[in-house]
């Protein structure tokens, strides 16, 4: 992997691990005072929109870099990583389901259940820094 290749992952991990750390003071939020709170539902919605989109551009990018054909869907993505064993698959399973949660933020946030956006906040920080770990071992290999 070339140097401008990692640079791409690089600037891509570091967004996931900036938002991870914004999204922090929201994973110890009840769900009452996270309903009452437009503005940190809004910015949760987002924050948590460019982590799963940082993802899935590292995802893309990684599998057309290996000469792998990309995958028609974005959950397919996260499950190609993990058979091509550049994540582990039982996170690449786990993780696979955020890309349906990234499409209903972009295309169905006037109908989104708070409860699930809550709660992906909460999974969110143990998956992807396991995510961030396997990138780290792939890149620096």
């Amino acid at each position: 992997m070339s140097p401008l290749e990692k640079e791409v992952i690089r600037r891509k991990i570091a967004v996931i691990i900036e938002n991870l750390n914004l999204l922090k003071p929201i994973k110890n939020m009840t769900q009452v005072e996270y309903i009452d709170d437009i503005y940190k539902r809004k910015a949760t919605e987002r924050l948590l929109q460019e982590l799963i989109e940082a993802a899935i551009d590292i995802n893309t990018h990684i599998i057309t870099q290996t000469k792998n054909m990309v995958p028609d869907d974005y959950y397919e993505s996260f499950i190609k990583m993990g058979e091509l064993r550049i994540i582990p698959r039982l996170i690449a399973e786990k993780l696979a389901p955020s890309a349906g949660l990234r499409n209903r933020l972009v295309h169905e946030y006037d109908t989104l259940e708070h409860h699930i956006i809550l709660n992906a906040v909460k999974t969110a920080e143990g998956l992807y820094t396991e995510y961030i770990k396997a990138l780290e071992f792939y890149i620096s290999e």
